[in-house]
């Protein structure tokens, strides 16, 4: 009984190691057997993962939606304009429209807060903020390399509005443009890789703006939906200056302004110097002038308060007076006087 069991079970052994020596010859022999496992359940296992993956997905993009749903720009690049010609020539352009209608002086930008938006984002924390500045800093060598040392002047040429509700100072065409377009791409790209929400869906049209309708609301209410092109006409053409790129800020939409104006700076680059033109000479020569007039009128003054000086200046004007007197009582003609 025992010899027959062994039998058996021996030539099962053999039965195994026979099978087992014939399975190595075929092509999947090496696979180990946890593999082997994973092989034959991938149908239901795959299906599972693609489930909780799907679900995540579209938990990321429902998320997102919201977010971008949710969003609102509080923050920018903005690259300062600081030509005289520029400003004086954009409050001449504002005067002209006040004077058709008086109302529209509460829909004008101030002069201090003219700026060339470069990317316009959301920074809701202060970390945030702190990931904004440093997203800035980043961005500085990446400018300069497409500058290679070249100035990059920005000239503005006429007026347009954007669907009648924004009046803006239009950026002329030419060779500055690529660049700048190039500028405003490495800037979104740098600071969304920081995992800023930067950026918008419409195309990055830069321009300068001098006006905007949803500055007076109430505007609206007694008429004025739309600015009308007959305000502007006589600058559709006209040259405003031009604006040489050194310096771009992080700035806030929300916070105090500065008291020149200007938006809120977080922090600033400089990408470039500051270009010195006749003017920026002439400038330069007259603030000398000042300096050295300030300096004689404050020595004039100082004069005048010693005592000394004082009492010379009273005695000439004293026997100035008596020798007038005389003068004119020897000119009168008493015979001629009637009595």
């Amino acid at each position: 009984m025992c010899d027959s069991r062994c039998g058996e079970e021996d030539a099962t052994q053999d039965c195994a190691v026979s099978t087992a020596d014939s399975l190595i010859s075929l092509p999947f022999a090496t696979i180990d057997i946890e593999d082997v496992c994973e092989v034959t359940d991938v149908p239901q296992i795959n299906s599972k993962r693609r489930e909780e993956k799907d679900s995540i997905k579209n938990k990321q993009v429902k998320k997102k939606k919201t977010k971008h749903k949710n969003y609102q720009p509080n923050y920018f690049l903005s690259i300062p304009i600081t030509s005289k010609k520029i400003t004086g020539g954009i409050k001449t352009l504002q005067s002209a429209i006040i004077q058709q209608d008086e109302r529209l002086a509460k829909a004008m930008v101030g002069d201090g807060s003219f700026h060339l938006t470069l990317l316009v984002m959301q920074l809701l924390s202060e970390d945030e903020v702190n990931i904004g500045v440093d997203a800035l800093s980043q961005l500085k060598p990446s400018v300069e390399d497409v500058l290679q040392g070249r100035r990059l002047t920005l000239p503005f040429q006429g007026t347009d509005t954007f669907g009648n509700q924004v009046g803006f100072v239009k950026l002329a065409d030419g060779d500055h443009i690529p660049p700048l377009l190039e500028i405003a791409e490495i800037a979104k790209r740098t600071f969304q890789e920081k995992g800023v929400l930067a950026g918008e869906t419409r195309s990055y049209k830069p321009h300068l703006t001098f006006m905007k309708l949803s500055k007076a609301p109430w505007l609206r209410k007694h008429g004025v939906k739309k600015i009308d092109p007959k305000w502007y006409e006589k600058f559709s053409n006209h040259r405003f200056g031009e604006e040489t790129l050194y310096r771009i800020d992080l700035c806030s939409m929300e916070k105090k302004k500065q008291s020149n104006g200007y938006y809120h700076c977080e922090s600033s680059i400089v990408v470039g110097k500051k270009p010195i033109g006749p003017q920026d000479l002439i400038n330069e020569v007259l603030q000398r002038e000042r300096i050295s007039l300030k300096s004689k009128v404050k020595q004039i003054k100082e004069l005048l308060l010693m005592p000394e000086i004082q009492a010379k200046i009273r005695k000439e004007l004293f026997e100035g007076r008596l020798v007038n007197n005389r003068s004119q009582a020897d000119d009168v003609d008493f015979s001629t006087t009637s009595t």
